[in-house]
């Protein structure tokens, strides 16, 4: 199949280079700088991402253009612009000022294939320190902003094009047009790539990796084991075992909720209470790091025990995304964070592993997901941490502290389910680009404010005792704070501006409804420098 290359040089925007460019229907590999594969004869083009490095620090990350240039087309964003400017004879100095933020095209070669379709004053997103001042010899300039002269340019007679903003970001607001001029106009993509195609095609290698081979899958309730279970099982059938093991720490209802589901989709589940020792392990912990080893510990124990049961299995399977293996190594190629899917399940279990979602973005998944028929609020299912709402009781875990939250977050979940939003104009654009089922009337959209959030959860504050009024008496309960972020990878995320009004009720009705709160907050932090999870 046909593929683009992006070679990550740390942009934290690289993995929405990846996702833009899967958008176009265009399959699409993001290596380490240094990892170009060679004798790849699928590639049709490269990409050389941004970078936190300037170009002329010692320690930037550096590649050989020869290697590439003149066998490939290639566009370079931001660093990878500069990078070729600098390492081709151009110069690259530090801006005056930081540019940084929102401006507009005021030249534009609209004869250039990079600039096909582009209108006049186009906006773009640029953030850089650092900026273009003389281009090499050769290269022209082919857009330029009030501050930035060089914005794009193209080396003359090559395919070998730079652009200083950065195109796959939402305020470049035909970023997705200069890509797929790139992509489609000057690369050639016969933009094979699509939910359909990548169902069949993956079936199929199931099929054949497999063959009459039993395969074990550990299920969380969550879109990503969710969506790899139905797409095995539209493979292999009842060959698949599914495994969801409660550990007493779900959101209210969701164990019972979630088996009914998988009934509905006709998998071979095996549902494992297992709350009692989960609780009884996590007695009197408070740390974040133990209870986390706890339940990664006591889970493996549990998934391995009804595994073993299961005598004639050769296959475990991950719903392990691109992205999980994006963020395991970092481009010097050190361990950063390992798969959280199922992850450290013992050796002697002596299963292959089998991983059918490992090529798909998080959006990607949910496409597949519609594409496999599965009921929308599992597609559109929250990310939620493995360890539950264990790392979101700050103190010790009790089955006491744990029902007030499933109560408080039950309350929150599905107000925000129930509000519902009009948007147009950019937001609009944002929620239908990730996939989110509505449709455009005069320009508007409807959708609930649940749909229009990466993430949300209440946490309980159980080491810190408020006081407050109810009645005529004084109490002395616990604060309860609310968390919705939005995002595209979670890798950043900024805090949700909900509706005061919807703020209002969800907060009186948890302290009205929930006892043991008096209190309820809003988490307004972004991240970085926090993290979207308390602990």
């Amino acid at each position: 199949m046909q593929k683009i290359i992006i070679l990550d040089f740390g942009s934290q925007t690289t993995q929405l280079i990846g996702r833009r460019v899967r958008e176009l229907d265009t399959f699409c590999e993001i290596l380490p700088y240094n990892k170009f594969p060679a004798d790849d004869p699928d590639v049709i083009g490269v990409i050389l991402s941004g970078s936190p490095f300037s170009v002329y620090d010692p320690d930037a990350f550096k590649i050989d253009l020869a290697a590439i240039r003149g066998h490939y087309p290639i566009l370079g964003i931001c660093y990878g612009a500069q990078y070729i400017s600098h390492t081709l004879g151009g110069r690259v100095e530090p801006a005056p000022s930081r540019e940084y933020g929102r401006q507009n095209l005021t030249t534009v070669d609209a004869s250039n294939p990079l600039f096909e379709n582009f209108e006049p004053g186009s906006q773009v997103w640029m953030s850089h320190g650092d900026t273009i001042t003389a281009l090499p010899h050769g290269f022209n300039a082919i857009a330029s902003t009030k501050t930035v002269k060089y914005a794009a340019f193209q080396a003359t007679g090559e395919q070998l094009w730079g652009v200083q903003f950065h195109p796959e970001v939402f305020h470049s607001t035909q970023g997705t047009q200069l890509l797929k001029n790139f992509v489609v106009g000057i690369c050639g993509s016969r933009q094979e790539w699509s939910a359909a195609s990548f169902v069949d095609s993956t079936v199929a290698e199931l099929k054949q990796q497999l063959g009459n081979d039993r395969v074990i899958l550990g299920l969380s309730g969550g879109v990503d084991s969710s969506v790899a279970a139905v797409l095995l099982n539209r493979a292999i059938g009842n060959r698949l075992t599914c495994i969801f093991v409660d550990h007493g720490m779900l959101r209210k209802n969701e164990f019972s909720q979630v088996m009914d589901d998988y009934k509905v989709l006709g998998l071979n589940v095996i549902g494992v209470d297992a709350s009692k020792k989960f609780f009884t392990d996590l007695a009197g912990i408070s740390d974040p790091e133990q209870k986390r080893k706890i339940i990664g510990r006591d889970f493996v124990e549990v998934f391995n025990a009804e595994a073993k049961k299961i005598t004639d299995a050769r296959w475990l399977a991950q719903g392990t995304i691109y992205p999980d293996r994006i963020e395991s190594l970092n481009i010097t190629g050190k361990v950063i964070k390992s798969h959280h899917n199922v992850g450290g399940l013992p050796k002697e279990m002596h299963l292959q592993l089998c991983e059918p979602l490992k090529w798909l973005f998080k959006d990607e998944v949910r496409r597949v997901g519609r594409q496999l028929g599965m009921p929308e609020h599992l597609i559109t299912r929250h990310p939620f941490p493995g360890p539950g709402l264990a790392v979101r009781i700050l103190g010790d875990i009790t089955q006491e502290k744990v029902r007030i939250l499933q109560d408080a977050d039950d309350i929150y979940i599905r107000g925000l389910r129930d509000y519902k939003v009009k948007l147009s104009g950019e937001e609009a654009r944002k929620v239908l680009a990730a996939g989110v089922p509505a449709t455009m009337t005069d320009g508007e959209i409807e959708v609930s404010l649940y749909d229009q959030i990466w993430q949300a959860g209440a946490i309980l504050l159980s080491t810190v005792r408020s006081v407050g009024v109810m009645g005529d008496e004084r109490t002395y309960e616990h604060p309860v704070a609310l968390r919705a972020v939005t995002s595209t990878d979670a890798m950043t995320a900024d805090w949700a501006h909900l509706p005061y009004d919807f703020m209002a009720k969800v907060s009186t009705d948890i302290i009205n409804h929930v006892r043991g709160v008096n209190r309820v907050c809003y988490d307004i932090s972004s991240k970085p420098p926090a993290t979207i999870e308390w602990e």
